[in-house]
């Protein structure tokens, strides 16, 4: 059933953008570290948006009145289930046709289909999960002008690319397209975030800059293509006396298939020839992400992505989706910025400011140059459901929904069951390779990943702020005047005037002795860093945890991580790959050092220039989850050796260069190399980086833990390995299925993280004067409830307030005052309304909580008359 709380989260996103559609054109109307690929990969007027709200509180009070039942105690340790089966399902109509039959559990899939929601709405037998970190956009290829056919790309030209923000209608496809169940949206910020909130009156400059504008796009668009040398024939751009053909790339699993024949057509209407290849995932995933963009196979894909947790912080996107450090991929390692764009973006990523106030000028400078980049231009943000039988519970994130939450494999079980077996289909399975170190990056495939390892911190799925999940402890010192605060009471927080880094940490690695190099050896004068970070792990961390092969966790496990932190980066390392480079180089702009300062129990000390606004996030943990999932150190051998040897390569983009198969650990032509690489280190014992990993790694654990994997995968035939509560029994590429089975050995209980079951999103309500005199006072009231009760004030972060001209303009930004636990009073004083012309006007509120990261907001029109 679809709630009052569902509809105040749509009606969070679409009131965010609220502004923008009272200052819209006659054609308007208005829709992830831990991001992924389908990170992958997504209105009507006010008046219709509180009408179905209305319908949606009378539905609200007869759900209020069901008894939910107490989570069952059981003595069991892991998972809740024994067994679970993944199957391929790209249909979602087909998918709950097969929910309401009862073939499969879950749909791991982000719906935004309104049929689809409807169908599942009145099935007695289904509910959904509700989430909105799903995000739809146009990824462009940056190569030419001219290709290696001799054809011209228009793309690799920022002004063409800008361009085609004005030619996309993004209310129309919101509505059409999207059916009503999204956001538009312009910018690398969620429109349902903290940070678009800070920014909005950034953003809504920026959205009406954009807004459509076919006639300006098109001018635009000609110049720039004249140019070129293009000329424009009966209607149709030629290049060289032939056509010139764009080739969108279009997914067709979802409402993409939609987007890209929209797109398609506004090519074609400016002059175009336009080829429209329709591909699945995993059909398209060879062409965009790991082909060399100088082929030309495609110019425009149908993005999607999803952020899999709910982002405290999203100043890393300009880095992750504009520069060349965002991933280790072709298409990424083409991308070109001004100098002015990639280092305020990195700056921005690596937190390079010393308050918010700086913080904020640079973000609304990246959020300018990024729209002159447009390397990729989005489209809208999507309000997504999961469909799952009713009986199925699981910790669900408010953005990443079941497929994207950290909690999926710790919490999903049959209500007032345990042990058995689910069925969880998803539109695509094994999508790409998996290895922990740059394999795949989809969503489908990381849902697994996530099940089957751990990370040392899990994300809480309503507030997005790390919890302790393997770290005991951890204490953070900041440099004295940094915004940095604290929330949770596994951190302790600091200030210092200087922090100076010990002689004796690890500051850099050299690949030819294979040894660290000391901050003394590396640098010659005594080095200060802003942020310093203490974690501490359990007393009985390697007795308890164990891989899935039975080998005990061990230091050798965290060693090896940090040792390919910097490895691959060294041009002398066998393992070298130049896509990693960019990242690293970043890295270290602001990595000082890291110590270890007890092997046994685990405490380590780390130094960097880098820090967060959360001071849970300024832990630096260093456990053994790489990229791409979670690696032990004897299995993450073998990948090394066949890297090295060049038989194969951790990266798409290395294994390209090379022109050898991307790893795989899973199944595939891959696994026989491995399987060699292992038949030579059970008979050698070798140990990988021998002068420092055997300081801490001795050669009976190495002959132990080859014999268990050599064991391991002689009962399931791969070498996917982790320490979570599921391990991958089997996986089957071509028939498009996966069996995930419980690990025995997981130490935890399985109703540890149990507690996740409602996020407390406010509601709020905005109530005042219609009609305002120029020049005199108003004053409204904001109410905030849940579940019909005042939302505290203590856990009321901020109440923030803009009012909007009868031009669309912003007029106004302030803070409303509390009054009482619940309400909260905006006072528009003499100075703000004698500047307001005679007209409508708009006010809009943003409620953040401490509780939930995701804003909540209401509206109201006011008349202001002489």
């Amino acid at each position: 059933m679809i709630t009052k709380k569902w509809m105040n989260l749509m009606a969070v996103i679409v009131l965010l953008s609220l502004a923008l559609s009272a200052c819209a054109t006659p054609e308007q109307v208005i829709v992830e570290k831990t991001v992924e690929v389908e990170k992958v990969v997504e209105k009507t007027v006010e008046v219709e948006v509180e009408k179905t709200v209305e319908v949606e509180k009378v539905v609200e009070k007869t759900v209020e009145v069901l008894v939910t039942p107490e989570p069952v105690k059981v003595d069991r340790k892991g998972a809740w289930l024994d067994t679970i089966v993944f199957v391929e399902e790209p249909n979602a109509d087909a998918a709950v046709t097969r929910l309401e039959v009862g073939e499969i559990d879950i749909y791991a899939y982000q719906v935004s289909n309104p049929e689809t929601a409807a169908k599942v709405a009145a099935s007695p037998d289904l509910d959904v999960y509700q989430s909105s970190g799903s995000y739809n956009e146009l990824t462009f290829n940056p190569a030419g002008p001219e290709l290696e056919n001799g054809t011209i790309n228009p793309f690799a030209v920022p002004a063409v690319r800008e361009a085609m923000n004005w030619l996309m209608d993004r209310n129309y496809i919101a509505q059409e397209v999207a059916g009503g169940m999204a956001t538009p949206r312009w910018l690398p910020f969620n429109t349902a975030s903290s940070d678009y909130a800070r920014m909005a009156d950034v953003a809504r400059g920026l959205e009406l800059k954009y807004a459509y504008n076919k006639e300006k796009a098109q001018e635009i668009i000609s110049a720039e293509m004249e140019k070129l040398g293009a000329t424009l024939v009966d209607g149709k751009w030629q290049y060289n006396g032939a056509p010139v053909t764009l080739i969108v790339l279009i997914r067709t699993e979802d409402e993409r298939r939609g987007i890209g024949d929209y797109v398609a057509n506004q090519l074609e209407d400016i002059g175009f020839t336009v080829t429209r290849d329709y591909k699945t995932a995993a059909e398209a995933s060879p062409i965009w992400l790991r082909g060399n963009p100088a082929d030309g196979l495609f110019h425009v894909y149908t993005g999607g992505w999803i952020t899999t947790a709910v982002p405290r912080n999203l100043q890393d996107n300009f880095q992750f989706f504009y520069t060349n450090q965002g991933l280790g991929v072709p298409l990424w390692q083409a991308y070109v910025n001004t100098p002015e764009f990639y280092e305020v973006s990195e700056k921005l990523a690596y937190s390079d400011f010393k308050t918010m106030e700086e913080r904020t000028e640079m973000m609304a400078k990246a959020l300018e140059l990024s729209m002159q980049d447009s390397i990729r231009i989005w489209l809208y943000d999507r309000s997504s459901l999961t469909p799952k039988r009713k009986e199925v519970k699981v910790a669900a994130d408010l953005y990443g929904g079941v497929s994207g939450s950290s909690l999926w494999a710790y919490t999903l079980q049959r209500e007032g069951e345990v042990g058995g077996s689910m069925s969880i289909a998803m539109p695509s399975i094994l999508t790409e390779p998996w290895n922990p170190i740059a394999g795949t990056n989809w969503i489908y495939d990381m849902m697994l990943i996530r099940g089957t390892g751990e990370t040392s911190t899990v994300s809480d799925p309503f507030t997005g702020l790390p919890l302790p999940q393997r770290v005991e402890r951890a204490e953070v010192t900041v440099q004295t005047g940094l915004p940095v605060f604290k929330t949770l009471d596994w951190v302790d927080l600091q200030f210092a005037d200087s922090i100076e880094v010990p002689a004796d940490a690890w500051a850099d690695w050299d690949a030819e002795q294979q040894r660290f190099l000391t901050v003394g050896e590396v640098y010659t004068e005594t080095q200060t860093v802003k942020r310093k970070s203490i974690v501490y792990y359990p007393e009985d961390l390697y007795d308890t945890l164990k891989w899935h092969d039975g080998s005990n966790f061990s230091f050798g496990d965290v060693l090896m991580g940090m040792i390919l932190t910097f490895d691959r980066a060294k041009e002398a390392s066998a393992n070298y790959d130049a896509s990693y480079v960019p990242s690293f180089e970043a890295f270290m702009a602001y990595f000082k050092g890291v110590k270890i300062v007890s092997e046994n129990p685990l405490v380590i000390e780390t130094y960097s220039d880098s820090y967060d606004l959360d001071a849970e996030n300024c832990v630096s943990t260093w456990w053994p989850y790489y990229d791409q999932g979670q690696g032990a150190w004897h299995a993450v051998t073998l990948g090394l050796m066949a890297d090295g040897a060049g038989e194969a390569a951790f990266s798409a983009d290395k294994a390209d260069e090379l022109q050898v198969e991307w790893l795989s650990y899973i199944a595939g032509p891959t696994i026989e190399i491995l399987k060699t690489h292992l038949d030579e280190v059970v008979l050698s014992g070798a140990i990988p980086y021998s002068p420092t990993l055997s300081q801490y790694v001795d050669a009976a654990e190495a002959q132990a833990r080859y014999a268990n994997l050599a064991e391991w995968y002689r009962q399931r035939g791969h070498f996917w390995i982790g320490t979570g509560p599921y391990y991958l029994e089997r996986a089957f590429p071509v028939e498009g299925t996966v069996i995930l089975k419980r690990f025995l050995d997981f130490p935890d209980m399985a109703d540890k993280w149990l507690r996740f079951s409602e996020a407390a999103i406010p509601v709020v309500e905005l109530d005042g004067p219609g009609r305002v005199d120029i020049g005199k006072e108003a004053v409204y009231d904001v109410f905030i409830t849940f579940n019909d009760q005042p939302y505290a004030t203590a856990d009321i972060d901020n109440v923030k307030y803009l009012v909007l001209d009868a031009k669309g303009e912003v007029a106004y930004v302030g803070q409303a005052e509390a009054v009482a636990d619940g309400e909260w009073k905006i006072t528009l004083g003499a100075d703000v309304t004698e500047k307001l012309e005679a007209g409508s006007n708009q006010l809009e509120v943003v409620v953040v909580s401490k509780l939930v990261a995701l804003p909540s907001t209401d509206a109201l029109t006011f008349v202001t008359a002489k």
